[in-house]
């Protein structure tokens, strides 16, 4: 039995509802919608949410823990967001936004970069080296700032580029004189 699919998740200030195969997540942050597969059920049972497996297939057991943990993130999103953070390392490095989804990136290259951020994602600037992806879907928010991170990786030697805060680069020699 799967570790993670037997945990309840408590929903907080959020409400849940089941209907054809699809899970509905509103809270005081907004609203989330996903499909379930066939192999797998959710029920609410006074206040909480158990995931549960029809059967013992390989298939049934991967996606258990698998539905748990994204209705898990659904419910956290709805209630509190979710965060991600990026540093600018670099001389010259900066970002700048334009509005709430569009971010401009001046990371070395003869031009500037930007990325527009998908609707429910905000993108907000702390200091011209820090960005902040903000949104209530963690996948959202994750793949934005995977691709934020994308357009100049750290790289080993003097450690500039974009980096998510608290990362550690792994720093190499240079050429050995």
């Amino acid at each position: 039995m799967s570790r993670i699919g037997k945990k309840p998740i408590p929903l907080n200030k959020a409400t849940v509802t089941v209907a054809d195969g699809r899970v509905t997540v509103k809270g005081p942050k907004g609203e989330l919608s996903r499909v379930v597969p066939e192999l797998v059920s959710v029920a609410i049972n006074d206040g909480v949410v158990q995931v549960s497996r029809a059967n013992d297939s390989k298939q049934a057991r991967a996606l258990h823990g698998l539905v748990r943990s994204l209705v898990a993130n659904m419910v956290e999103g709805v209630n509190n967001g979710f965060t991600k953070s990026l540093d600018l390392v670099g001389v010259g490095y900066k970002a700048s936004v334009q509005g709430t989804n569009k971010l401009t990136l001046n990371v070395g290259y003869s031009h500037p970069v930007e990325i527009t951020a998908p609707a429910g994602v905000t993108v907000e600037i702390e200091t011209p080296t820090k960005v902040l992806v903000k949104g209530i879907d963690k996948e959202e928010v994750g793949n934005l700032a995977a691709k934020i991170r994308a357009v100049r990786k750290p790289e080993p030697y003097k450690g500039k580029g974009i980096k998510y805060t608290g990362e550690v680069i792994r720093r190499k020699a240079g050429k050995a004189k």
